[in-house]
């Protein structure tokens, strides 16, 4: 598994633990799982681009 697809799961696990929909992050808003969003499109731009 390189290096690329273990940051991509890794980003995904996280986006769904950000999600507000879930008890342990109702009042965190939409800020957490907006940045975690944005940050796996970048992952997903430079894995498609062949960077990483």
């Amino acid at each position: 598994m390189s290096l690329g697809t273990f940051l991509l799961i890794i980003l995904i696990l996280m986006l769904f633990g950000a999600i507000p929909t879930w008890p342990h992050s109702k009042t965190w808003g939409y800020a957490p799982s907006g940045g975690i969003g944005l940050v796996l499109i970048i992952v997903l731009v430079l894995l498609l681009m062949g960077r990483l």
